[in-house]
């Protein structure tokens, strides 16, 4: 009886042992214990940057080109099948009437895939929606046909403030989801030949990585020139992480406003009724390019200015200007600052070209709206007993922070801080063995500056 009792107790050791009833970490330990709930958890960081399934292809139902447009849009990024969208819609005409775009737009959502964050429109005419204001067709597909966007003062049919696009300068990932705003773009193409070429640069450019070069100019026509003041400072800002050129010709000659020759363009920003040399240029996939003059975006011909198409025929990938007289007031134009720090961060060029423009109900948003050069593919993994935590989407100058919750209490693990040009290759400790949750936090998709959560774990 004695030999049994004794083995008995060393099985009930042994067993005791096994399951955890002899060590494990402490509550509030050092996190150095193995077994524990702490030890194992992990995140998925949050993703930046539109995915193809996010997008809807908005195809004019009879239209050759169109039609044409839109399967090659979907066998080039693998957009499912069930995101072609067929309407009708009268593609001889340069505008539609806002009555008209209310049906077109009620039987566009109403045909929507469940969750689709973005459209891409692809017809090249109609470009615009006329009522009492204009407004961009892309811009009234996403907020509807609303005055509030296009508004002119009554008194004096001069240029008047908007109401401001939610989406500008946010953190917003998923527009519709997050903001209730689901950007929308147009191709723009005239021929299927162009809207190949326009889409093969775009897939071409995605995770590329350019290092620049962009250029940013200040021209001898003052009136549209006063971008000059966002751009003069960003070379510095942005130092070795991207080259960028500001290009001060301000006191002239006039013959000297527009670039000529350059290689390895990937932002082209200035102020002109017309740019000059653009087939001298020559643009990286996934460039962006644009001028702040009035009617760039009344397309075909732009009303003797030059079309924000012209910029795609000369190679670039996406462009914005505006269907009516804007003045010359910025907000409604592409910030050079918002638009390149969105881009490198991760955005697609149909989210950093949103979120650059304050103003944007009486612009035009066009091109190939899924390129991506600087795609971010963040990671989150436990790496030689710590946290590593890999992505280029952190906001300069903005706080993050690992977080684990043990009982009640949220405790910080390690603090990061947004650095422009720089990813983020961060290390936290583990949490302790009793911690049952993390998290990781950093500001608000739809305000900056309050502190949410982005991402926890099970």
């Amino acid at each position: 009886m004695r030999c049994l009792t004794g083995r008995l107790s060393l099985l009930l050791l042994a067993l005791l042992s096994a399951c955890g009833g002899g060590g494990g970490g402490s509550p509030g330990g050092d996190g150095g214990g193995s077994g524990g709930i702490g030890q194992t958890l992990t995140l998925s960081l949050p993703s930046t940057g539109l995915s193809p399934t996010d997008l809807a292809v908005v195809v004019a139902e009879g239209d050759p080109l169109s039609e044409a447009v839109g399967a090659a849009y979907l066998a080039a990024r693998g957009v499912p099948a069930a995101n072609l969208v067929r309407v009708r819609v009268n593609t001889a005409n340069e505008a539609i009437s806002a009555a008209d775009f209310a049906l077109l737009k009620t039987d566009i959502d109403s045909k929507l895939p469940a969750g689709t964050q973005a459209t891409l429109l692809t017809w090249a005419a109609p470009s615009r929606v006329v009522g009492n204001c204009n407004m961009g067709i892309t811009s009234a597909m996403a907020f509807g046909y609303d005055e509030r966007y296009c508004n002119v003062n009554p008194t004096t049919n001069a240029c008047a403030t908007t109401t401001a696009s939610p989406l500008y300068d946010s953190e917003v990932r998923r527009p519709q989801a997050d903001a209730q705003v689901r950007p929308a773009m147009l191709l723009g193409a005239r021929t299927l030949v162009a809207a190949q070429a326009l889409i093969s640069r775009g897939v071409a450019a995605d995770a590329t990585y350019p290092s620049g070069d962009g250029w940013l100019v200040r021209t001898t026509d003052a009136n549209r020139a006063v971008r000059w003041e966002n751009f003069n400072g960003l070379p510095a800002a942005w130092g070795s992480a991207l080259t960028l050129n500001y290009v001060d010709n301000s006191a002239g000659p006039a013959s000297a406003n527009s670039l000529s020759g350059k290689s390895g363009v990937l932002f082209y920003l200035t102020g002109l009724s017309s740019v000059d040399h653009l087939s001298t240029i020559q643009f990286r996939p996934g460039a962006l390019a644009d001028t702040l003059t009035s009617s760039g975006g009344l397309l075909p011909n732009g009303a003797g200015q030059m079309p924000i198409t012209a910029w795609l025929d000369a190679g670039a990938t996406a462009s914005y200007g505006t269907v009516e007289e804007p003045c010359n007031l910025q907000q409604k134009f592409s910030r050079a600052s918002v638009l390149i720090d969105q881009y490198w961060r991760g955005a697609t060029a149909i989210e950093a070209y949103w979120k650059s423009v304050q103003w944007p109900g009486q612009g035009l948003f066009v091109g190939e709206p899924l390129a991506q050069p600087f795609r971010d593919s963040p990671s989150f993994a436990i790496v030689a007993g710590e946290y590593q935590i890999k992505t280029r989407a952190l906001r300069p100058g903005a706080p993050y922070s690992l977080q684990y919750l043990q009982g009640s209490t949220w405790t910080t693990l390690a603090s990061f801080t947004g650095v422009r040009g720089q990813p983020l290759d961060g290390r936290a400790p583990l949490p302790p063995a009793a911690a049952t949750r993390i998290r990781w936090q950093g500001p608000c998709p739809d305000n900056v500056a309050s502190t949410c959560t982005l991402a926890q774990s099970p």
